[in-house]
């Protein structure tokens, strides 16, 4: 009796096995409730409390309804990864929360559907559900983060599976929060350094196409009715006048093709690494971003180090977020370095980028043992130096600018004015 038994439940694995092949739409997601259903018939046939037919009926029923929830978690984050935008902000305050849910004792799952339902970001809110629902199904949370890598980067990913190896989740999603907070400040530090100039030059730019454009014709034309000799600077100016009356779309077409071809050059390996080269080279703007790119350096590796990621990993990792290639290439040529068993402090003194005195306080921190609290505290030091750079530089630049208009906008209204001078002059005499 036991042997026909095995025998009929050996058959009717074999119908399910031709019946589930048929299911396979999209293979990849199918075959997770296939193998499900597998185990489930096999378990009941041995328990042999229930009937077989029965334990066949709700395998198949089970296995379309799994592989369906797979495909729409896959489709959804398919979707996210094409669309939408979350700040980093937003992420911030996530993290924060989910650090504190976590250390509360609430359970993973519950937590990221506590959260999802508290975001006003619709964006955000899909991209946490469909976290939950892979963690549901048996994922870990930084693989199912993965799915979502305009979202989480690898830093947030890589902080995460080496919380979750330690059993410290909760403490690394504190220190992640911390990190994402002072990378929020670092952002706006070089949004105010850049934006500024960038702002009045624009803003320049704009004034004189305008008075070339419109005002300066109106000179022209009296100019042409008093039949009066012009001076130099006001031929050069009506000349000009002339041109941007001629070509004004042909050279607003041509700066904004000049703007996207520059964007693009920008977008390749040679030319990043030549921009970002200038920039670190210009006079007072270029001091303001080393001290940024220091700033998150040593912020980046000492909180990935502290929290347990390999250092060859953790510079990995800093290296792709630190936002500009001179540094990256130093980073990637540094860690090169370690990997073939060099110490930190001589690879990077030899690339010439870093601060000495950055230099010797890893070396410290390298021989005492102390080296990520040691990169925490020079993190620290050069946020300060940004923070006071930002403001000498916005301090030093008023007035510069100020000059700068007040030079081109008063040379041209001058010049429209020197012949009246001359004929105010005549007129006199």
């Amino acid at each position: 009796m036991l042997r026909s038994k095995v025998e009929s439940a050996d058959r009717r694995l074999e119908a399910l096995r031709s019946a589930t092949q048929e299911l396979r739409a999209p293979e990849s997601t199918k075959e997770g409730g296939v193998i499900m259903a597998k185990l489930e018939l096999s378990a009941a046939a041995r328990r042999g409390g229930q009937t077989e037919g029965a334990a066949a009926a709700r395998a198949l029923r089970a296995a379309p309804r799994r592989s369906a929830r797979a495909l729409e978690t896959s489709r959804e984050a398919a979707k996210l990864k094409a669309r939408g935008k979350v700040k980093t902000k937003e992420l911030a305050i996530f993290t924060r929360q989910f650090s504190v849910m976590i250390n509360a004792g609430l359970p993973l799952v519950q937590c990221l559907e506590i959260l999802a339902g508290q975001q006003q970001n619709k964006t955000f809110s899909k991209v946490l559900t469909g976290t939950r629902a892979t963690v549901e199904g048996g994922s870990t949370l930084a693989n199912a983060l993965r799915q979502y890598p305009r979202v989480f980067d690898a830093l947030y990913t890589n902080m995460v599976e080496a919380g979750e190896t330690g059993g410290i989740l909760d403490g690394i999603l504190q220190r992640l929060s911390t990190y994402i907070e002072k990378a929020v400040k670092l952002r706006r530090a070089v949004q105010s350094a850049m934006i500024y100039p960038a702002a009045v030059l624009g803003i320049a730019a704009g004034v004189i196409f305008l008075l070339l454009w419109k005002v300066v014709p109106i000179f022209a034309t009296l100019f042409v009715g008093l039949d009066v000799a012009l001076p130099l600077p006001t031929r050069i100016v009506i000349g000009l006048s002339h041109a941007v009356a001629s070509f004004a779309w042909i050279l607003v077409a041509g700066a904004c093709v000049a703007g996207y071809a520059l964007k693009r050059y920008y977008r390749t390996p040679g030319g990043r690494m030549m921009i970002d080269s200038l920039i670190l080279k210009l006079p007072v703007l270029g001091l303001v971003m080393r001290k940024i790119a220091v700033a998150r350096f040593t912020r980046t590796l000492g909180t990935l180090i502290s929290s347990g990621v390999p250092m060859l990993e953790a510079m990995e990792i800093t290296a792709r977020t630190s936002g500009n290639a001179v540094i990256e290439r130093a980073i990637l040529q540094v860690r090169s370095a370690v990997e073939q068993g060099r110490t930190l402090v001589d690879p990077l003194r030899e690339t010439g980028v870093f601060p000495n005195m950055v230099v010797q306080m890893i070396g410290v921190g390298e021989q005492t043992g102390a080296l990520d609290a040691m990169l925490q505290k020079v993190g620290d030091f050069y946020e300060e130096e940004v923070d006071a750079a930002v403001a000498d530089l916005l301090t030093a630049m008023e007035p510069i600018m100020i000059l700068f208009l007040g030079t081109v906008v008063g040379g041209i209204v001058i010049s429209m004015y020197l012949p009246l001078f001359t004929l105010i002059g005549k007129l006199a005499g």
